[in-house]
């Protein structure tokens, strides 16, 4: 397990829920995650917003929205944004 990955699930546990900004700070600062890894945080994620136990603001989606204009499509950044936006948009 990579020190990204230790670091935002500590943080996932902490806050409930993650921003795409948390994501890309915690990449910078300890390196990539590997793909598997980035899945289990995302999936993990994704639970915890459908299942109603995290919130997603409206800053949060506004952050997530533009992460989705302009990051690749491939990226885990771009999926994280997507799950954010679809979670906001269907508790709407």
């Amino acid at each position: 397990m990579t020190q990204t990955f230790e670091e935002l699930k500590k943080l996932l546990e902490t806050k409930g829920t993650l921003t795409v900004e948390e994501i890309r700070q915690a990449i910078e600062q300890y390196g990539e995650m590997t793909e598997e890894e980035a899945a289990e945080i995302a999936a993990e994620q994704h639970e915890r917003l459908r299942s109603g136990e995290a919130k997603v603001t409206l800053e949060q989606y506004l952050e997530a929205t533009k992460i989705l204009e302009t990051a690749d499509p491939n990226s885990p950044e771009y999926k994280q944004a997507e799950m954010i936006a679809q979670a906001f948009e269907t508790s709407a």
